[in-house]
Parts: C-alpha cells; structure tokens; sequence
C-alpha cells in the first residue's frame, strides 16, 4: 500500500527560508518548495503517530484555540488530536455556544479571542474570506479549516500527502475531480495545490455545478465523467453538498449516481491500480458504491484521515515556531 515517503520533487532555492508565512489561510500564493516543505514536515508524524506513545511536547504551554463556526466532526477531531499530540492546551469554541449567534460581529470576535492571548488559532466559518479577516486582527498565526467556498488548505496538504505515498509522486500526475465542483472549497484548495506542483487536473461535473472559467485556475473541465477518466491516476470523489444549493443543480440523487457516480465499471476506465480518494463523510450509492469505498487496494479515504493528524500537526508546528524561538524562525 506505501509505496514512497521520499523528499518533494521541488528542492528549496539556496537563501530562501522554507515557510515564511505567519497564517496558513490559504493554498493559493504558496511556492512549490513550501507546499513540499509541509509535506515533508508531515512525515515524521505518521510515523509517532503509529507509536503505542503518541506524545511530543514542542508546543506545551502554548494555547490553541479551534474556532469553528460551521458544524464539523472529522476537521475538529483532527485539530484537536494534532494540538493535544504536540502538547498543547487546546481549547474547542463552538459556533452554537459563540456570541456570534447573539449578533456580535466577526471583527468583535477576533478582538475577543485575541485578548484571551491564543498562541494559535484554527478557524472554519461558512463565509468565504473570514479567515483572513480573523488573521488581520489577531498577534498569533492562524489555520484555515476552511471558509465558505474558498479553500480548505490542510483537506489538500493531506490529499497531497496521501497521493505522494501512494502514487509515488505528484509532478505529471493525472488527477480527476469529480462531483460538486461549485461549492467544494476543497476541490478549489486541491486544484491549486496539484496544478502548483505539476500533476494534471482535470474536473468533471454537471454543467450546473462547474464554475464558470475553472481553466483559468489550470484545471481540465469535463461533463463527460467516463472520458475524464481515461489515464487517470487518481479519482477524488467529492460529496454532493446539497445543504449549500438553493436551486435544481441536479435532478435527483439517483440521476447524479447514474452518470457521476463512481462504480467499479466504471473505474475500469482509469489507469490500472487507479487510486481512488474522498475527503469524507460520503453519500454511499450515491457519489461513490460501497464495494469501492472499502476496498482498501484501491480506496485511501482512511488513509486521507489518517495522514490528516500528520498534516495538520505539521502546521501547527511550523506556524508557531517563530513564537517558541526556534532558530531561524524567531
């Protein structure tokens, strides 16, 4: 099943520092040494992560804040475990608990947060850009867990992580997206990441829920799910967001199954020993079959969660090193 825990493909240029980033709100704008910068980072924690002891004190004393102001179960978990395997003190703020729901503003928010000195904070809000927002007003970095439809940058480090293992590399590539492009924040935050370090993306969705101009980010638009799929490496199912469209997008789930739904016939289609990925939770029968979902030689959407803990431990670290002092960091 693991096949390459080898460096990125894209070496560090001599003088430049690997990360230098204060807030992680996004994967656009990153170089390709400092997404395989991360990736790399990532590494050492699968490895402490499969020990009986999963336990690292880097971050003891620090506070680590998740403020998440859209339902999550998965991402929280994960950012909770991440945090607490580093040793930090980590507290969860949830949005039916926050004062946000009695009218207080985002800004009025932050403000509040960051008086209670968080040494990092990790954020997930329904709108698009809060995130940044938050990252404006506050002294320690912050962590989008996703926003809106914007990004979701660790969904894609992880996807990233999971791929270079499987596939071997992710430079050259063939990747397919497939599903409810429109509102996935993590088919936008994978596009950039695997166009940015060389793989070839291409989505295939309903025109209802393709956005208009997808080339201009570097992906491949298809409406046609069985063509998108001839070559392809990797097969990332996204799920039907039905709770974010307020139109017919689609005409039933049972119609999207027939033409967009992932089964075993039609998996045929890609390359031999096509690695098939989902950033959870699925609608089984719908954007993928079950038989597919849980065959562990070709399904990695356990492996997605796991390296999810690894990825997310590795941002963390990273961002708060300047704070702890680390060399060449402070």
């Amino acid at each position: 099943m693991f096949m390459s825990d080898a460096p990125t493909e894209f070496a560090l240029p001599d003088g430049v520092h690997p990360f230098p980033h204060r807030h992680l709100t996004g994967i656009a704008g990153l170089q390709p040494w400092e997404i395989g910068f991360l990736l790399d980072e990532a590494e050492q924690w699968i490895a402490l992560n499969r020990n009986t002891s999963k336990h690292d004190s880097r971050l003891a004393g620090l506070t680590q804040i998740n403020a998440f102001f859209e339902n999550s179960t998965r991402t929280l978990l994960s950012f909770e475990i991440a945090g607490k395997r580093l040793g930090a003190d980590v507290v969860n703020m949830h949005a039916a608990q926050s004062s946000v729901k009695k009218g207080e503003t985002l800004i009025d928010t932050a403000v509040t947060l960051n008086a209670m000195r968080p040494d990092v904070i990790v954020i997930r809000h329904d709108s698009s850009g809060a995130t940044g927002l938050i990252a404006d007003k506050v002294d320690c970095p912050v962590l989008n867990a996703g926003d809106g439809r914007h990004e979701h940058p660790t969904q894609a480090l992880l996807d990233a992580l999971t791929i270079r293992r499987r596939v071997g590399r992710i430079n050259g590539t063939v990747v397919v997206i497939c599903g409810d492009v429109l509102h996935s924040r993590v088919a936008r935050s994978n596009i950039i990441l695997l166009g940015t370090l060389g793989a070839e993306v291409r989505v295939v969705a309903p025109p209802t829920l393709l956005p208009s101009a997808i080339e201009r980010m570097g992906a491949i638009p298809y409406t046609d799910f069985d063509a998108a799929l001839e070559g392809a490496e990797v097969v990332m199912m996204l799920r039907l967001q039905l709770e974010r469209m307020d139109g017919a997008f689609v005409p039933s789930p049972r119609e999207y199954h027939h033409f967009y739904g992932l089964t075993r016939e039609r998996l045929g289609r890609a390359a031999p020993g096509a690695l098939v990925m989902h950033p959870g939770p699925m609608n089984r029968g719908i954007e993928i079959t079950s038989d597919i979902a849980d065959d562990l030689q070709r399904s990695a959407i356990t492996e997605q969660v796991e390296m999810g803990v690894a990825v997310r431990m590795a941002c963390l670290d990273v961002l708060t090193r300047a704070r702890r002092g680390v060399e060449g960091w402070a």
